[in-house]
């Protein structure tokens, strides 16, 4: 069966094609009686007409689709969805922007490709970047002219809205907290390590408060790979197996935290009787956890609503916004002052 056009729903509602255009885009310059407009609908539904939304982009100049690009930090890898992390994120987004008349597009870039690529081919209104650390990239995304929101991203471009936690000071809240539940050997566990970032900012924090307990960092516990849940059970493995093994562990994530429990657990290294372990996020992934996980509280879902809401609205002035981070304390850390 053929298709239904524009002229199809015309002539069914016997007004111009133009009439119904003026219907289905919603031109505010256009004055149409309720009658007039009543019967396009009627006739649209009737005959189960589907407008084109690539014409109804190139009409309007808007494509009422908005990009959530995720840099990969390897070339071929797939998203780490694994990570709860992306998962509350994109869930907030996507319900915000899907009551407010907008889709998502979720991308990365393959192998040459920029993400400014990704949102100029697609037709983007908007665009919120997860992890941007590129300030070349971010440049190439200014020049799109487009609504850009950088979310946990660290780049020396400025004119974007912002959103983020304060991540040094999570990592100090974190390692604070096991100094003062009376461990000392204290290791660090996350993702990759660059010279900017989430990870290099909690490894900061990290850093700041041994120096505070007159501690210096030993690079043997400071262990950066990908996170995920199998490196995390294999960082575990690695140090159950070594002599003197660290006391308490900080982890960048809770998705890596749980892996590196079970990877324990393997190994017959007990939480937190042999070494107590902190996340970062607050993902249901650490109430699940056995035993659950003490961990540092963001609110990953407000940060996926509000990175929609600054997209759409009309208010370009660039605005950043640091969304606050507690400590919620569970079992998987144990006051050492009460085995002295």
């Amino acid at each position: 069966m053929k298709r239904p056009g524009l002229k199809d729903v015309a002539e069914k509602a016997g007004v111009s094609i133009a009439t119904v255009s003026y219907v289905i885009n919603n031109t505010p310059s256009q004055s149409l009686s309720p009658e007039t407009i009543k019967r396009v609908n009627d006739a649209i539904k009737e005959l189960g007409y589907i407008p084109n939304q690539a014409a109804r982009t190139l009409a309007n100049n808007k494509s009422n689709l908005l990009g959530v690009l995720i840099p990969q930090t390897e070339s071929g890898k797939e998203f780490m969805f694994s990570n709860p992390f992306y998962g509350d994120f994109m869930s907030a987004a996507e319900y915000t922007a899907r009551k407010s008349g907008y889709h998502i597009l979720i991308s990365g870039a393959d192998s040459g490709q920029t993400y400014a690529e990704v949102a100029r081919t697609r037709g983007l209104d908007g665009v919120i970047v997860v992890g941007m650390n590129d300030d070349e990239e971010c440049r190439q995304l200014k020049a799109l002219n487009i609504p850009v929101v950088l979310v946990d991203s660290y780049c020396e471009a400025s004119g974007f809205h912002s959103i983020c936690v304060d991540d040094k000071q999570g990592g100090y809240m974190a390692t604070k907290y096991l100094l003062e539940k009376g461990l000392r050997k204290i290791a660090y566990v996350t993702g990759q390590i660059n010279d900017k970032g989430v990870n290099f900012l909690r490894c900061q924090g990290y850093e700041k408060a041994l120096e505070e307990f007159g501690l210096s960092p030993e690079k043997s516990l400071l262990l950066a790979g990908e996170v995920s849940f199998e490196h995390g059970c294999k960082m575990g493995e690695y140090l159950a197996g070594l002599t003197e093994r660290p006391d308490g562990v900080f982890v960048s994530a809770d998705i890596l935290a749980v892996g590196l429990c079970v990877g324990l657990r393997e190994k017959g290294v007990r939480v937190p009787e042999d070494i107590s372990i902190i996340g970062f996020d607050d993902s249901l992934l650490s109430r699940a956890c056995d035993p659950p996980l003490t961990t540092i509280h963001q609110d990953v879902a407000d940060k996926g609503t509000e990175a929609v809401k600054l997209l759409i609205n009309e208010d370009r002035t660039p605005k950043n916004k640091v969304f606050p981070l507690t400590l919620v304390e569970r079992g998987s850390v144990r006051d050492n002052h009460s085995f002295d």
